[in-house]
């Protein structure tokens, strides 16, 4: 746990000078202390010595995360996150050897693009996510109505009219902003039942989501129906899955930005071996430093685009793919 400690106190301290240098350090930290991830590159025939660029580095397929306990070192899970699925699914597990780190891990996210937690309330739309135990969205969101020491912040499981109520009441309360976090069925499920509503004074994240309850669409017809019918003038997203311990999120527009400690790297889809893909259609790799105790190089089986500047669109999920409770499946 010691080395652990040590990493954290240099994760914060990641910038574009030397990311690859500790993502480097990270990969051969896990290829030897990562039982999966050590089996997995020694089938690749993968050298780890050789790798000295992060073209080099074997991502691992998400899927693991079903079938496998990935663990990097030796120590006790405190809690462990679990995807959500269709009935009969199998789901990820990922377990986590410290709570409070991924909270305060999801607050350092979201504060490097949104300021403090203290200058918001947090409303919460995420029917679903709070009727199953192990969600990360759910303990990234105790904490963040917990931080914000609003009366206000909550979550408004099936209290849509309690909702409307204190969004009107806060309209000229207070210099504090506020944000409706929903999953987008929910979300959706607001804007048509209330027809008129005027939303113009707060921020909409959407995390995704239709969780089998309405029929699929794309994240632009998403956001034109929500921008619409709640009358904001953008829609906000998170990217965040259960095998990932940090969020990238969009500031009211398609492309999602990372915080320093997070690369997004685009894949050959017929060739999972070949990465470094810009601005064409590709299969979403992650690299999340956080993820120090567990994988932090993972294959996921989101489709996209990646940019220059490391900027990114997750456009739908491959074909092939399980459906997946926090993404949007349509390209």
């Amino acid at each position: 746990m010691d080395t652990f400690k040590s990493f954290e106190s240099t994760l914060y301290t990641v910038n574009d000078q030397t990311f690859v240098d500790i993502a480097i350090e990270v990969f051969r930290f896990q290829a030897v202390n990562n039982p999966v991830y050590r089996s997995f590159i020694q089938n690749l025939s993968v050298d780890v010595h050789a790798v000295r660029s992060l073209q080099d580095i074997p991502f691992l397929p998400i899927s693991f995360f079903k079938s496998h306990t990935v663990q990097s070192g030796v120590w006790q899970p405190e809690i462990t996150f679990t995807s959500s699925g269709t009935t009969g699914a199998s789901v990820s597990r990922h377990a986590l050897a410290n709570l409070e780190f991924y909270q305060q891990h999801s607050q350092r996210c979201f504060e490097y693009f949104f300021g403090p937690l203290s200058d918001y309330h947090f409303l919460a739309l995420l029917p679903s996510y709070l009727e199953r135990q192990g969600s990360s969205l759910i303990a990234m969101m105790d904490h963040f109505i917990r931080q914000s020491g609003s009366t206000y912040s909550s979550y408004y499981l099936y209290q849509v009219d309690k909702l409307l109520q204190d969004i009107e009441a806060l309209r000229s309360k207070d210099s504090r902003k506020i944000i409706l976090w929903g999953v987008s069925f929910a979300l959706l499920d607001l804007a048509e039942q209330h027809a008129g509503i005027d939303l113009s004074h707060c921020l909409v994240f959407e995390t995704g989501g239709m969780k089998g309850r309405r029929k699929e669409i794309t994240r632009a017809e998403l956001h034109t129906i929500l921008r619409e019918k709640l009358n904001v003038t953008g829609i906000f997203s998170e990217y965040g899955m259960t095998e990932l311990l940090s969020q990238a999120y969009t500031r009211g527009q398609f492309l999602f930005t990372c915080p320093p400690w997070i690369k997004i790297i685009g894949r050959d889809i017929t060739d999972p071996l070949s990465k470094g893909l810009l601005r064409e259609t590709a299969g979403i790799n992650v690299i999340d430093l956080a993820n120090y105790q567990t994988i932090s190089f993972i294959e996921t089986e989101d489709l996209g685009k990646v940019y220059e500047d490391g900027t990114f669109e997750v456009l739908g999920r491959m074909d092939n793919s399980d459906v997946r409770g926090c993404n949007l499946m349509i390209v």
